[in-house]
């Protein structure tokens, strides 16, 4: 790694005035220190160089700002740097001014750093607090939503961010105030075909939500109606009998046969859990039965091949098939565990992820295997691929 004398001559070339291919030059230099943990770990303890480095961002030259950006998108994924970037460099309110712009050429790259830093709860709580004062949830939510908002940036990585930022109470609470009508503007996104980004992290903000029990009634009620939102994705094209197809919400009765489900795993398991969250309540639990979700989930687990997904599908299935609980246990959420029990219970959470893992190997091997063969009987001169697809 460099010595100090070398990095306080890299440090004199990160200035405004600086030969612009220096300057070029060096943060091309630093990005790839960037690229790998050692390097960053180096850059944390050189503070003066990141001031540097976060100043160029308004340089004049487009490609040595985006060279910064890239940095800064590197070091923000090292969790060891998170404070170093928002107390020491003091980013945040530089960041969420330019994400504020509507024509800032690099606002997608803030997004992805303002993901990064919100991943862990005590820099979220950081990113949160100066969010609100130099932005507010409401206005950042206004950017997301609105389509078009910045026309040289996507800004889908302002769901994550909502995701991770709803790890906090407080912007819980902000998305599920009844007056604001926050959650009911978030919902369509959740079938946002551009963009799988802010697909999943729209429906990781309602998963988060989930969590507020206390809510549960009034999001499956007619003000927000999150059911089909949530369900519709888990839909396939599947023919259902008339009387499974009128007992379903609106949305989701008597759909094409080009119907196409979710094609993320990790999304589809997402929505399964919020479905999950919503039967840890006796309302809940009533609602999803009520409104016929069980043809939807027994044909989506018949299609399904991720075995995680899955199995989070067979839990759900349960609840809803399975007797309610006795009295003064219908709020699963409430319900106390005794030490012994919690023990036994997490013992065999570890051993069915075991078994799902060797699961999921097996059937990765075989899909290899299957694919060598067809590799093999391949005519000579043939290729596999065109050969599979007459």
């Amino acid at each position: 790694m460099l010595s100090d004398s070398e990095a306080a001559e890299l440090l004199s070339f990160l200035t405004p005035s600086t030969r612009p291919d220096v300057k070029g030059h060096t943060t091309e230099y630093i990005l790839g220190l960037s690229g790998h943990r050692d390097g960053c770990r180096f850059l944390r303890s050189k503070p003066d160089l990141l001031v540097a480095l976060f100043a160029l961002t308004s340089d004049p030259s487009v490609a040595i700002v985006k060279d910064c950006y890239h940095i800064l998108i590197n070091l923000s994924a090292d969790e060891t740097l998170h404070q170093v970037l928002v107390t020491d460099v003091n980013i945040l309110p530089v960041l969420l001014k330019n994400l504020r712009d509507p024509e800032y050429l690099f606002s997608d790259q803030i997004c992805t750093i303002l993901s990064n830093l919100t991943r862990h709860e005590k820099t979220c709580k950081t990113v949160f607090k100066v969010l609100q004062e130099e932005l507010g949830l409401a206005q950042l939510v206004e950017i997301f939503c609105t389509e078009g908002y910045n026309k040289k940036a996507k800004l889908h990585y302002l769901g994550p961010l909502l995701s991770n930022l709803t790890q906090l109470p407080d912007a819980r609470n902000y998305m599920l105030d009844k007056d604001r009508c926050v959650v009911q503007r978030l919902l369509p996104f959740t079938q946002f075909q551009a963009s799988a980004v802010r697909r999943g992290g729209v429906i990781g903000t309602l998963r988060n939500c989930c969590f507020d029990y206390a809510h549960h009634e009034w999001l499956l009620s007619d003000a927000v109606d999150i059911l089909p939102f949530l369900l519709l994705p888990l839909a396939g094209p599947e023919e259902l009998s008339e009387e499974e197809n009128e007992g379903l919400p609106v949305d989701l009765q008597y759909l094409p046969d080009d119907k196409k489900r979710e094609e993320d795993p990790d999304i589809r398991k997402m929505l399964l859990e919020t479905l999950f969250l919503l039967t840890a309540t006796k309302p809940g639990r009533q609602t999803l039965k009520e409104k016929n979700a069980y043809p939807i989930l027994r044909e989506f687990h018949c299609w399904e091949k991720d075995v995680y997904v899955g199995a989070a599908c067979e839990k759900l299935v349960q609840v809803l098939i399975g007797d309610e609980p006795e009295q003064g246990m219908e709020n699963l959420m409430e319900v106390e565990i005794p030490e012994d029990v919690e023990e036994k219970l997490k013992a065999a959470d570890a051993k069915e992820q075991e078994e799902l893992e060797s699961e999921q190997k097996r059937i990765q091997e075989e899909e290899e295997e299957e694919e060598e063969k067809k590799k093999n009987s391949a005519p000579e001169g043939t290729d596999g691929g065109q050969q599979e697809g007459l």
